[in-house]
């Protein structure tokens, strides 16, 4: 986990609304980077030993929201919940609380519907990668976030991996085609190619293996790297050489570039569904 930027320094109460799997991940970041969990309060009806294990450093579960004023209030929740949910936060929200979402599809304005008027909101969306700290989260605040609400919810992302900001909420379909989607795809590769190599001739465990190591090294090295991913693709195909043969397939006019663009679409287009 990195823990290069501290949240020492992080005042009033956080409360985090859900704490399944990416509600715990943040909350391992938060506490990885030093914050102090005095101040977090978890509302989580079925609360994973992952989340428990922090009450003994003053994490508060399930408080009672009379007089909890939240400065944050992270939205972990399913987004088929947000219609109970988002209702009895009411109680915590003060004209200076930021309200972060983590809701796939939620939109700003649905937020806005069910909160108190003029409620500071961010929609964000983050990917699972998160539960390693090496996730990415793009984030789009509507027209009440300040500044300073602005900085506070970047340092609380920056705790699962990088945060990216947008002004256009548009394009967030986009987004969770691309990054909240994409770790599927890439587990798609690493599964094919171990089906792949299975059907070539190796031991089935034999190829898993060689799959699943090659395509996480081959991850870390895209992420190391100062090249992009065409630089570093021509570095290691050889011209008339084995990876060059297997290039001709993948980069034919109906290779994987038409297919991913196709993928990308649909679930930008789903995306939209679910948000209307």
């Amino acid at each position: 986990m990195n823990t290069t930027t501290t949240l020492r320094d992080i005042s009033g109460n956080l409360v985090l609304a859900g704490a399944g799997k990416m509600g715990a991940a943040i909350l391992d970041g938060w506490a990885a980077r030093g914050l102090d969990l005095n101040r977090v309060a978890i509302f989580e009806p079925q609360p994973s030993l992952q989340i428990s294990r922090y009450l003994p450093q003053g994490l508060r579960l399930n408080p009672g929201r009379e007089g909890l004023q939240a400065t944050a209030i992270l939205l972990a929740v399913k987004p088929q919940a947000a219609p109970e949910v988002l209702p009895g936060l009411a109680p915590l929200i003060t004209p200076s609380t930021v309200v972060i979402s983590i809701m796939a599809g939620r939109t700003l304005k649905v937020m806005q519907d069910a909160l108190p008027q003029g409620t500071a909101i961010v929609r964000t969306m983050p990917n699972t990668p998160a539960a390693i700290g090496r996730g990415i989260t793009v984030a789009v605040p509507n027209a009440q976030v300040t500044p300073a609400q602005r900085d506070l919810t970047g340092r609380l992302l920056a705790a699962i991996g990088v945060v990216e900001w947008i002004d256009d909420e548009a394009l967030m379909d986009a987004v969770t085609a691309v990054s909240g989607s994409g770790p599927a795809y890439v587990f798609l590769l690493a599964e094919y190619l171990a089906r792949a190599g299975a059907a070539a001739g190796l031991p089935p465990p034999l190829a898993e293996k060689l799959a699943r190591v090659t395509v996480a090294g081959s991850g870390e090295l895209l992420h190391l790297s100062p090249d992009d991913a065409a630089t570093l693709r021509r570095n290691v195909t050889s011209p008339g050489g084995t990876t060059a043969a297997a290039l001709d397939v993948l980069m034919a006019e109906n290779g994987l570039e038409p297919l991913l663009t196709a993928a990308v679409a649909a679930a930008a287009r789903r995306s939209r569904e679910l948000g209307s």
